[in-house]
């Protein structure tokens, strides 16, 4: 009987020394996958474009074919990035 009474006091105390460590650290529960497939979409939408925008209009102004080469790698990385946004929604969120 008090061997009982002992686990349940210790199970109880160290419930309560975890929820203080959790309160303290702020660590609770983890982002789901869902909210890291969105990051990596809204970095597919920001960074494709703005990274082809910008090595199109370094070639033009290094080759002087303005616009031409700016509208062809801005166009090639809106592709690309839509193709990985795709493949982003195909993987399984947990």
């Amino acid at each position: 009987m008090a061997d009982d009474r002992q686990n349940t006091d210790l199970d109880s105390r160290i419930a309560a020394a975890r929820a203080a460590e959790e309160a303290r650290s702020g660590a609770g529960p983890q982002p789901s996958k869902g909210y890291g497939q969105g990051s990596r979409v809204l970095m597919e939408l920001i960074g494709a474009p703005l990274g082809g925008g910008i090595v199109g209009w370094a070639l033009d102004h290094w080759l002087g074919t303005s616009p031409w080469l700016l509208l062809t790698f801005l166009a090639l990385a809106i592709i690309v990035a839509f193709r990985n946004i795709y493949r982003i929604s195909k993987e399984r969120a947990e």
